[in-house]
Parts: C-alpha cells; sequence; structure tokens
C-alpha cells in the first residue's frame, strides 16, 4: 500500500470517526447548525467550495480503484467529498433544507449515522494496521 493511501485513510477515517461521534452524542445540535447553515447562503457556499477543494485533492492525488479495499475506499471518501461540495454549492438553499427535513428526528439521524460511523473506523483502523 502507498504512503499516501495509509496517510489519507488515517486521516479521513480518524476525521471520519471523530465527526461521526461527536454528531451521534449531539444530534440535536447538529441538526440545528445543519439548518441554520443551509439558510446562510454565504455560509453553505463556503463550505461547499471548501468540501469540493478538498476532495478535489483527493481525487487529483488518489484516484486509485485498485489494490485493496483501503485504496478504494480512499478514493471513493475523495469522490464523494467533490460531489458533496459541488452540490453544497449548486443546490438552492431551499431544496436543500427540504432535503434535511428527513434527518429532523434526532433517533433518525442517530440510526443513520450508525454506518457512518463504523464505516469511518473500519478506514482508521486499516490505515493505522497497513
Amino acid at each position: 500500500m502507498s504512503p499516501l493511501t495509509i496517510f489519507l485513510g488515517k486521516f479521513l477515517g480518524l476525521s471520519y470517526l471523530i465527526t461521526c461521534v461527536v454528531c451521534m452524542a449531539r444530534p440535536k445540535a447538529t441538526l440545528d447548525a445543519a439548518n441554520s447553515m443551509a439558510e446562510d447562503s454565504g455560509l453553505l457556499l463556503m463550505s461547499g467550495i471548501f468540501t469540493m477543494a478538498a476532495g478535489v485533492a483527493v481525487v487529483i492525488g488518489h484516484n486509485v480503484w485498485s489494490g485493496g479495499a483501503l485504496p478504494i475506499a480512499v478514493t471513493v471518501l475523495g469522490w464523494l467529498m467533490l460531489i458533496k461540495g459541488v452540490v453544497l454549492m449548486a443546490m438552492p438553499p431551499r431544496l436543500l433544507i427540504a432535503s434535511y427535513r428527513f434527518l429532523n428526528s434526532p433517533a433518525r439521524f442517530r440510526l443513520l449515522m450508525i454506518p457512518a460511523t463504523i464505516f469511518g473506523a473500519w478506514v482508521a483502523v486499516v490505515a493505522f494496521i497497513g
């Protein structure tokens, strides 16, 4: 496995894991922040720009579709960041707010965060072991 794959796996896996755990621990605050951000077009645009730029950096530096599960997972995370950033920049705020309404239940939000937390933990563990 390449040193870049290991680094990005550690960085993205830990970042994802920590973010998911904190969001699950504070679902109401997380949902309130997401709804508030969706109503602030400037914050939404800046968040989209930074997320898209991080995704572009991963995609340019690590567009690897072979070599095991970790390199593919890192590449998929890069592409997802890129797509999410473009969506945040391009999607009308009203549509984004409507999509967040589905998550407005803290219990439903926690349930959806469980697989994301497991995925982040897996990426981090595999990167640290590899």
